[in-house]
Formats: structure tokens, C-alpha cells, sequence
């Protein structure tokens, strides 16, 4: 099969925040959409903590891991809180602590010793964060881990909201078949931005696959079915069935042409062996990637990047709309909205069966 033949349906496919099938909803009325729970927020976050407790974590790790989920969760993104109750955190038995085994003024690589993907990342964000702050630029990049990073734009903000440059990518376990192949070698491989500007930080954060893992996951959660053209069965063939897709299939690249296919595979390259991390049988090896830069806007010379970085940014808000558009969106736009009306709300749509499991987890952590 062609590029040419697979990237029209998914050029047709809803947009990404449609295609996510997100649990949650930025529901304004008070009754939960179909299928759905309505939770007060904070019976959320302690059902959550109990959850992830049980699972071997401190309470210092559980509020370091809540922040990256609820980030997500509140933005209808789905690298929230469907990672407690799927293997997304499962602690490591053979867990040691993260080290750093290479630094310099301006890098620093963490071996994260099968150590919560989250906690290892917001290590080397932070490290990255400080070397740019002290000579201008840092990069870190980690290994070592097996388990979620959750959503590249919660360490991307975190950067950017103190007027630097973020730039993360992750490598995962083999979900993802180059265009042409039938064999899954990529992860679903994100990529997060963030650029501080006048107008606030803006973030980006896009899988270069067309479906999240955990997507399909909360698909075969809710007995939901996937975006056409998003995923292909074990024989290659196109499914709307995210158990196909799980069993043996692959996620295709968001385009389902060679334009997504070459980005995931710089992904690959920068976040795998640059890293140290697995190039072959990932999700057996338990060796997964990450990579984070943070960059001083001034490093070049021009004072004024956030100002102009707002006219950029307000060019395009603002350019003269199709026929029949409302809005124009900037990266994180919609999720911001989202977030800020669960948070008005103070109560968000949680998928039922995925709400029923969460309260089993906490229930089980609390009778011990």
C-alpha cells in the first residue's frame, strides 16, 4: 500500500483532540456526558493519590506524578489518569535510585534506575532549567525507565513559564509502523515546545503517531471504537478495533504519509541512542528514552523575542478566517480552555469504568 493510499482517510479523520476519545470532557452542564461519571476534582486528585500509593509510591512521588496527570486530565488529554489503573505506573520491583552518571556546565544525563518515567523527567527538566538559567543553554537527556512520562507539555510549560525555550521528545516501546511497514518499530514519539512570550507561554505537545497508546487503551476501556485510518491490524490492514490494534497491530503516523513517519523517526534517533536508551525489543529491555533542551532566548542577542514572539503569535490568532471558522487555535489553546472550565466547575466527566477502577485501587490501599 502506498502513502498516497493511506493518507487520504486520515486526512479526513477528526482532529487530534477529537480523534483522543479523551475521558474527559469540558462539560459546562452539571449532568455527566454518556458513558460518563461526574467527580468532584478533589475526590478525584484523593482517589488518585490513594491509587497510586498502592501502588509502592511516597507521598512526595504521588504529588510529583499528580501534577504531570492532572495537568493532562483537566485538558482532556489522555496521558491523565488512565495510566493508574493500566500498567502506566507500575513500580519497577528491581527500582533503584535515579543517578547522574555525566554532567558538564551545560548537560547532564540521568541513568533513571527503572525509577516512575515522570519522576525521572522532572529531574532533568529541572537540571536543564538550571544550567540555562546559569550559561544559557541545557540539555538532559535520560535512560532507564519503563513506565509513562505522561504529557511532554506539563516540563515544556514549566520552562517556558520562566521565560526559556523547552523542547522535549520521548522515545516509547515499538507501538508505531513506519509508512509502509506492518511491523510497529517507532514509539508514538512526542514531541513538546514551549515559547515564552508577552502573551504567555505557548505550548506544544503532539504525538507523531495518529493515535495515543493509551488512547487505545481508553477506547478498549469505554468499548469504544478508533478513528478510521488511525490504526492497522497485525496483517497491516486498517481497524477501528483498538483491540486489533493492541493485539499484534500498530498505530500508523499521524498523516499516514512519510512527513510524519521521518519526524517520528528523528524522535526515535534523538531520544534512543543519543540517550543511551533501547534501540531494539523496548518494551522487553525496560530501557526507554527522553531528551529535554532549555535555551535563554538571549543567547542570541535579541532582547526583545518575547515581544515579537507575541506578534508572531497574535499574527496568526488573528489572520483573516475561511469561510465558516470561528476561531483560530495556538498550540494548547483548547486544552487551556478546557482546563479552566473543569477547574470553574470544580468537577469533571471521568469515563465510568475507568471511575470504578480508580475507587477499587483506593479502596484496596486504604484496607491495608
Amino acid at each position: 500500500m502506498t502513502s498516497a493510499s493511506i493518507a487520504r482517510p486520515i486526512a479526513r479523520a477528526p482532529s487530534r483532540r477529537q480523534r483522543s476519545g479523551a475521558v474527559v470532557r469540558a462539560a459546562a452542564a452539571t449532568a455527566a456526558a454518556p458513558g460518563c461519571t461526574r467527580v468532584k476534582i478533589d475526590e478525584l486528585k484523593s482517589t488518585c493519590s490513594n491509587a497510586i500509593m498502592g501502588q509502592g509510591y511516597d507521598a512526595e512521588e504521588t504529588r510529583a506524578i499528580m501534577e504531570v496527570l492532572m495537568y493532562a486530565q483537566l485538558r482532556g488529554n489522555n496521558q491523565g489518569i488512565i495510566k493508574v489503573t493500566t500498567n502506566g505506573l507500575a513500580r519497577a520491583a528491581d527500582a533503584v535510585p535515579m543517578k547522574v552518571d555525566t554532567e558538564t556546565a551545560l548537560s547532564a544525563h540521568i541513568d533513571g534506575g527503572k525509577q516512575q518515567g515522570m519522576l525521572v523527567l522532572n529531574k532533568a527538566t529541572e537540571m536543564a532549567l538550571e544550567k540555562a538559567k546559569a550559561n544559557g543553554f541545557g540539555i538532559a537527556g535520560t535512560c532507564n525507565t519503563s513506565t509513562s512520562t505522561g504529557a511532554l507539555g506539563y516540563y515544556c510549560k514549566k520552562i517556558a513559564d520562566e521565560g526559556l525555550i523547552a523542547i522535549a521528545m520521548a522515545q516509547s516501546p515499538e507501538f508505531v509502523a513506519p509508512t509502509g511497514s506492518k511491523q510497529a518499530i517507532f514509539g508514538t514519539n512526542p514531541i513538546g515546545v514551549g515559547i515564552p512570550s508577552k502573551r504567555g507561554s505557548m505550548v506544544l505537545d503532539m504525538a507523531t503517531s495518529a493515535y495515543s497508546w493509551f488512547g487505545l487503551l481508553e477506547a478498549r476501556t469505554a468499548g469504544r471504537s478508533i478513528p478510521e485510518g488511525a490504526a492497522q491490524d497485525k496483517n497491516g490492514v486498517m481497524t477501528t478495533d483498538p483491540n486489533e490494534a493492541l493485539e499484534g497491530g500498530a498505530i500508523r503516523p499521524f498523516d499516514g504519509g512519510y512527513k510524519s513517519s521521518n519526524l517520528s523517526l528523528v524522535v526515535e534517533l534523538l531520544s534512543g541512542p543519543l540517550v543511551g536508551a533501547a534501540i531494539n525489543n523496548k518494551l522487553s529491555t525496560k530501557n526507554w528514552g527522553n531528551l529535554i533542551f532549555a535555551i535563554d532566548p538571549k543567547l542570541l542577542g535579541n532582547a526583545n523575542f518575547e515581544e515579537e514572539a507575541a506578534f508572531v503569535l497574535n499574527r496568526v490568532k488573528n489572520a483573516e478566517k475561511q469561510p465558516g471558522v470561528n476561531e483560530i487555535y495556538l498550540p494548547g489553546e483548547r486544552g487551556d480552555a478546557i482546563a479552566a472550565k473543569n477547574e470553574a466547575a470544580g468537577e469533571i466527566d471521568v469515563e465510568s469504568n475507568l471511575w470504578n477502577n480508580l475507587k477499587k485501587l483506593s479502596d484496596e490501599f486504604k484496607a491495608k
